[in-house]
C-alpha cells in the first residue's frame, strides 16, 4: 500500500486558499462596482451612506483577499510548489487594483464630506460648536490623505509586477485622483477663514456691526468688510476710528458666523463688565466732544416736539418693521400699550427705529423714527454719529433706558451702557448670552404678566437716583 506524502495535503490546502482569496477578490470588486454605480444618484436620500458602506466593505474584502493570496503564495513557496502561483499573483493583482480604485473613491467622498461639514461648522452659532465641527473636518481630511497613501501603495505594487499592464495604468490613474482629492481636502483646512464679516448691504442688520466690532475690541477677533457696497466706506471709517485697522483682513469666502460674536462679547463682560464697557465706549465714541450737527439735530427735534424740560427722563421705544422674520415686527397695539406704560411711569416715550405704521404718533410721544436716514447720520462717520445720537440723549436729555422688540439696533446703545429691555416671543438663545453679563440688559418674554414686569422696570428707571 502506498503511503501518501505531504504534497497532496499541501496542494489541497493551497487550492482551498486560492478559492477563498478569489472569492474575496471577486466580492470586493463587485462591491466596488456597486458603489461606483451610485455616483449619479449620490444626492438622493440615503445613497451617499450606501455608497460609503459599499466602499468600506470593498476595501475590507480586498484587504482580506490580498492577505489570503499572500498567505497562499507563502505556503506554496515554503513547499516549493508551483501549483496555483499564477492564480495567486492574479488574485493579488486584482485585490490591489480594487484597493487603489476604492481608496480613490473614498478620498473623493471625503473631499465632499469635508466641504459640506466645513460649511456647517462655519455657520455654527458658538465658537465651541464651530471648532468642534472643524475638528471633525480635520478627521475627514486625515482619512482622505490616508486613502491617497493607500491608493499610491497599491498602484506602486501593481506597477512593480506588471508596469505596462492595463491594470497598472488604471491603478496609477486612481492613485492620482486620490492624491488630487486629498490635496483639495487639505486646502479646505488651510483656507479656513477665522474672520467675522462686517456686512455693509441692506440685506443684513445694521446693528450686527456693533457685535463684530465689539468682539474685535474685547477679544481681538479678526474682521473682514463686505466690499463694494454703499456702506463699505462707512464701515472702514468706523473700524479705523475705533482703532481696529490691524484686525481687518482681506475679504474672502467661508467666514465665521456673526452669531458667535454675541457670546464672545458676553464672555468679556463676565470677566469684567466695567472694563469691557469702558473699552467699548473709548473705541466706539472716542474722546472728542459730540459734533454740533448731531447735538443740534437732537436738540431741535426735542424742541419741536415740546418734550418738556431737557432733564425730564426719557425712554426709547423701538419700532421694528423688517422683511426678515416679519412675525417679530412691532404691532401698533403693543406699541400703544408700551407708550401708555412709559407715560404712566412719568417718563417721556421717544419713538425710534423704523417708521410708525397704522396710526398717528401716540399722544405725548416724541417721534425720532428713521433718524438714521437724515443726512446728518449718513456721512462717512455715520456709525459713530448714530451712537453719538443716543449718547447725547443720555448725557443731556435724561435718556434712562430703551425698550422694544428684539432688534440689533438696540444693542449698540446697550453696549455703551444704556439699560435695555428687549421683548421676545420665546427665550432668545443668542441674545440671552448678554443677560446677566451686560449691565442693565434684560430679556422680557411675552408670557403671562410680562407687561407688569415691564411696568416695574420702568418704575425703577423713573425713580430718583440716590447717592
Amino acid at each position: 500500500m502506498m503511503i501518501e506524502g505531504p504534497e497532496p495535503v499541501c496542494m489541497g490546502a493551497a487550492v482551498a486558499e486560492t478559492l477563498a482569496a478569489q472569492h474575496l477578490e471577486r466580492d470586493a470588486a463587485s462591491r466596488l462596482d456597486a458603489a461606483l454605480a451610485l455616483a449619479a444618484t449620490l444626492h438622493a436620500p440615503g445613497q451617499r451612506e450606501r455608497h460609503r458602506h459599499l466602499l468600506e466593505r470593498a476595501i475590507e474584502q480586498a484587504e482580506r483577499a490580498l492577505a489570503a493570496a499572500e498567505q497562499e503564495r507563502a505556503a506554496l513557496q515554503e513547499h516549493e510548489l508551483a501549483v496555483g502561483s499564477e492564480r495567486s499573483l492574479a488574485t493579488g493583482m486584482g485585490a490591489r487594483s480594487t484597493l487603489a480604485r476604492a481608496h480613490a473613491a473614498r478620498a473623493e467622498d471625503a473631499l465632499h464630506g469635508a466641504g459640506q461639514l466645513s460649511l456647517s461648522a462655519q455657520r455654527a452659532p458658538t465658537r465651541e460648536a464651530c471648532d468642534d465641527g472643524w475638528r471633525r473636518v480635520e478627521a475627514i481630511v486625515t482619512g482622505a490623505e490616508a486613502s491617497a497613501r493607500a491608493a499610491a501603495i497599491s498602484a506602486a505594487e501593481i506597477e512593480a509586477g506588471a508596469p505596462r499592464s492595463t491594470t497598472a495604468r488604471a491603478a496609477r490613474a486612481a492613485a492620482h485622483k486620490a492624491e488630487i482629492a486629498a490635496r483639495a481636502a487639505r486646502r479646505i483646512i488651510e483656507e479656513r477663514n477665522h474672520a467675522y464679516t462686517f456686512h455693509t448691504d441692506n440685506g443684513f442688520s445694521f446693528g450686527e456691526g456693533w457685535y463684530v466690532a465689539a468682539a474685535a475690541v474685547l477679544a481681538g477677533a479678526a474682521i473682514q468688510i463686505e466690499p463694494g457696497n454703499a456702506g463699505t466706506p462707512q464701515a472702514e471709517a468706523f473700524l479705523r476710528d475705533a482703532g481696529l485697522s490691524d484686525h481687518v483682513q482681506a475679504y474672502r469666502s467661508r467666514p465665521r458666523a456673526v452669531k458667535q460674536t454675541t457670546e464672545i462679547v458676553a464672555r468679556a463682560f463676565r470677566a469684567g463688565a466695567s472694563s469691557a464697557q469702558r473699552r467699548l465706549r473709548a473705541a466706539f465714541l472716542g474722546d472728542a466732544p459730540i459734533p454740533e450737527p448731531v447735538t443740534g439735530w437732537v436738540d431741535r427735534r426735542l424742541a419741536e416736539a415740546r418734550a418738556g424740560e431737557p432733564c425730564r427722563k426719557k425712554v426709547l421705544l423701538w419700532i421694528r418693521e423688517g422683511i426678515h422674520h416679519p412675525h417679530r415686527n412691532t404691532t401698533l397695539a403693543e406699541l400703544l400699550e408700551l407708550t401708555d406704560l412709559v407715560r404712566r411711569a412719568g417718563l417721556v416715550p421717544v419713538l425710534t427705529g423704523d417708521a410708525l405704521r397704522g396710526g398717528p404718533v401716540p399722544e405725548g410721544a416724541v417721534d425720532m423714527t428713521l433718524f438714521w436716514k437724515d443726512p446728518t447720520f449718513r456721512r462717512l462717520d455715520m456709525r459713530r454719529a448714530q451712537l453719538q445720537f443716543f449718547e447725547h440723549l443720555r448725557r443731556t436729555h435724561g435718556l434712562v433706558g430703551q425698550l422694544g422688540v428684539t432688534t440689533a439696533g438696540m444693542d449698540g446703545p446697550a453696549l455703551m451702557g444704556l439699560p435695555t429691555m428687549y421683548l421676545t416671543e420665546a427665550p432668545n438663545v443668542r441674545m440671552r448670552e448678554w443677560v446677566g453679563a451686560v449691565p442693565g440688559y434684560q430679556e422680557i418674554v411675552r408670557e403671562s404678566g410680562y407687561l407688569e414686569r415691564v411696568r416695574r422696570v420702568l418704575s425703577a428707571w423713573a425713580a430718583p437716583v440716590t447717592e
